[in-house]
């Protein structure tokens, strides 16, 4: 393209041609030299504006310089450090307000996921295994706040919670619900009924006695409490409780640490309870009330897992994007070749598209069952989707650790697979608009 040509079309644009429409045509033009991710931020509330600009700072920071040791080598770092400095940052202590975390107040009161979600993204752009560490411990955290029980909240966490947001004596949790024959089954109404499930809850003198295992739980390893889900001894699914599990308790023990494709420096391990006594002031919630707790924990944080999927895809997508414009071919940058910047522009509508719609289902204060698996669905199929783009793109660099962009793609894999399959999230999603249609009818029939 000759310079002429160029000079033309730049002043076609229409930030520059602006200037020939009246005075309210020239205010109805967005003249702003923004990034699409500075638009985005800008149009959050405040409280997860400022928290999406410090997840970004953190991640480039501290989960950057880390990322590419921390897959290759798990062992190579240090968790509880990064843990502990994510929490010195507050990104620890979000799911509550001053003075026992940093959740902002009037963005908390609208939404309690939605600077979750924000976070999420930023760190998985960076390293999707560095993610999920740094973010399990709140899928262990809410089923205490999702259970609405005030003293177990006064008695067990809200001490913790305030001296890890205030003095950076971080705490970590975890979430314990897969069982080595049950698996995704306990994620969906239909395969908890059908669940073999082994951890079992005994009622002795004071509390109750529990056995089984619990795996592939995150930060498992590192975790000090655990939000153990349990059945009554003798009875079903329908029966089960939350328990929370102090890791120093006689018979808790650490089994088989999982190798993974993906995620890898996120901890995934085995938890086996042998005789362990749990007394009853440890009990979440109600007694039975688990199976009601467990899938509404599971609809608070699947929109999370599609914004940790959207930042994997996002940092195949930025990665790929730096590739095209240093890479040449037949004396061009791949940036300037026409099929390069169609494919570019698919993935970023894509990833766009993906936005909007976590951030929709992380605007109600109450979360949405088909809202929230609609995203996680549609994120991480997205996810996986844009980094085969990105890899293909760069053609054997894409296929190369030193980018990043397979790591991406590994990461992205394992978010179709947690927090229920996409499969189970499908079923869910259909099955919240049979009872609406159900219910629907039922009405018709009466008026």
């Amino acid at each position: 393209m000759n310079a002429g040509l160029a000079e033309q079309i730049e002043a076609l644009k229409i930030r520059q041609s602006r200037d020939r429409l009246t005075v309210i045509g020239r205010m109805l033009v967005d003249g702003r030299d923004l990034s699409l991710w500075e638009h985005d931020t800008k149009t959050l509330p405040r409280g997860a504006r400022i928290w999406r600009r410090r997840a970004r700072a953190f991640a480039r920071e501290r989960i950057r310089p880390l990322a590419a040791m921390a897959d290759r080598d798990p062992a190579s770092f240090d968790p509880k450090a990064l843990v502990g400095a994510a929490a010195r940052k507050g990104f620890q202590t979000q799911l509550f307000v001053p003075p026992f975390g940093r959740a902002s107040v009037t963005t908390y009161l609208r939404s309690a996921t939605l600077p979750i979600a924000v976070i999420a993204e930023e760190f998985a752009t960076e390293c999707g295994g560095l993610a999920l560490l740094l973010l399990a411990h709140n899928l262990g955290v809410v089923p205490l706040l999702l259970s609405g029980h005030v003293r177990t909240l006064v008695r067990h966490f809200l001490p913790l919670y305030f001296k890890t947001s205030w003095l950076g004596d971080s705490t970590t949790f975890a979430f314990a619900i897969t069982e080595p024959e049950a698996g995704s089954d306990v994620e969906s109404c239909e395969g908890a009924a059908q669940a073999r499930l082994n951890a079992t809850a005994r009622p002795v003198q004071g509390g109750y006695i529990l056995n089984g295992s619990k795996v592939f739980i995150s930060d498992g390893a590192i975790a000090d409490r655990i939000t153990f889900y349990a059945r009554i001894e003798g009875e079903g699914v329908e029966s089960w409780t939350c328990f929370l599990i102090d890791k120093t308790m006689p018979g808790v023990s650490v089994g088989r640490h999982e190798k993974k494709m993906g995620q890898r420096a996120a901890d995934a391990s085995e938890i086996i309870l042998e005789d362990v006594f749990v007394p009853k002031r440890n009990i979440v919630g109600k007694l039975r009330s688990g199976w009601p707790n467990n899938h509404n924990v599971l609809n608070y944080s699947r929109p999370v897992v599609a914004a940790m999927a959207l930042g994997h895809g996002r940092g195949a997508f930025e990665r790929a994007l730096a590739f095209c414009r240093g890479a040449e071919r037949g004396g061009r940058r791949l940036i300037e070749c026409r099929d390069v910047q169609y494919e570019l522009a698919d993935m970023l509508t894509a990833l766009a598209a993906a936005r909007a719609m976590i951030w929709r289902a992380c605007r109600n204060f109450r979360a949405n069952q088909p809202l929230s698996s609609i995203a996680k669905v549609f994120a991480s199929d997205t996810a996986v989707r844009v980094c085969n783009q990105a890899m293909e793109l760069m053609g054997d660099a894409g296929y190369m650790h030193a980018h990043g962009v397979e790591r991406a793609w590994r990461d992205s894999r394992l978010t179709q697979i947690y927090e229920g399959t996409n499969q189970i999230n499908r079923y869910d999603i259909i099955e919240h608009q049979w009872d609406a249609d159900i219910a629907a009818d039922r009405g018709s029939a009466l008026s």
